[in-house]
């Protein structure tokens, strides 16, 4: 008697087979990792989401004190608490998504080794998950806008603000291109985990996140240009503020640096997904 089914689960498939057919079916899962990430995060602490707003805040006030007025590095005019809440509220989002993906083999292999599901759900979930938490670190940067607005400050929007989605976009696909990456070398490589941390923070500066583009020394600003980040942050600025380096040219060139690391990335991720169990 033959028998007939529905689906047919293999252990071998194509490298270009990447299942975006069953990504799409198990999108309810994603909501639920979605929601598991931040339902368990923050259960059991007493602040609870008010954390979203405390991190840039402190973050602001000491890069402030630091870089604003010890250092007394140039802020393009703008209040140096606005100049840094952009920065970091942009940076915060790309970081938290580059580090969360890096280690999705090893967080979830043993949910990996037992259902099967499409892995690439797993880090989509963490780049939705952690754009909850820019949506409220945002607001905080709004607030921010119309307090000192409100104080007569010189500054304000241009047309560059209508990129909004694009540079949100970007930042979560260059978190996550990235972030695939470093997760399909880290099932053998466990060192680069830790290389991983300390590089976030190092490649923070070598991004106009405390400093504008135009202080950069001529002699480093190719390769501070070359930074994808540089250009996001640089017209994020331009767009709220009406301060930065805005570039047409750079932006595309992000754009296109991106999305060849996505496709990379999305090839080596479905490389390793399909024996990392046995080197986890």
């Amino acid at each position: 008697m033959q028998r007939e089914f529905d689906w047919h689960i293999e252990g071998k498939t194509s490298l270009l087979d990447i299942k975006l057919k069953d990504v799409w079916e198990y999108r309810d899962l994603l909501w639920l990792l979605v929601r598991r990430d931040f339902v368990s995060f923050y259960k059991q602490t007493i602040l609870g989401p008010i954390w979203f707003f405390l991190q840039p805040l402190f973050t602001t006030i000491i890069f402030t004190f630091v870089f604003g007025n010890l250092a007394g590095i140039s802020t393009e005019d703008l209040p140096a608490p606005l100049f840094y809440l952009a920065g970091i509220t942009a940076w915060n989002y790309f970081s938290e998504c580059l580090l969360k993906t890096s280690t999705v083999f090893k967080d979830n292999a043993n949910i990996f080794g037992k259902v099967y599901f499409p892995r690439l759900i797993m880090p989509l979930s963490i780049i939705v998950s952690n754009l909850i938490k820019f949506g409220v670190q945002f607001c905080l940067f709004i607030i921010a806008i119309i307090y000192f607005k409100i104080k007569g400050d010189d500054f304000g929007p241009t047309w560059a603000i209508s990129l909004f989605p694009l540079l949100i976009l970007l930042m979560a696909l260059f978190g996550l291109a990235l972030g695939m990456i470093i997760s399909a070398m880290t099932t053998k490589y466990r060192d680069l985990a830790f290389l991983l941390t300390f590089g976030v923070q190092l490649l923070m500066y070598a991004t106009p996140v405390i400093y504008p583009l135009s202080a950069a020394p001529e002699k480093y600003k190719w390769l501070i240009k070359a930074n994808p980040m540089t250009s996001i942050i640089e017209t994020f600025r331009y767009g709220f503020l009406g301060r930065g380096s805005f570039d047409v040219t750079s932006l595309a060139i992000s754009a296109i640096t991106i999305l060849i690391l996505l496709i990379a990335g999305i090839f080596i991720f479905n490389k390793v997904e399909r024996n990392f169990v046995d080197t986890v």
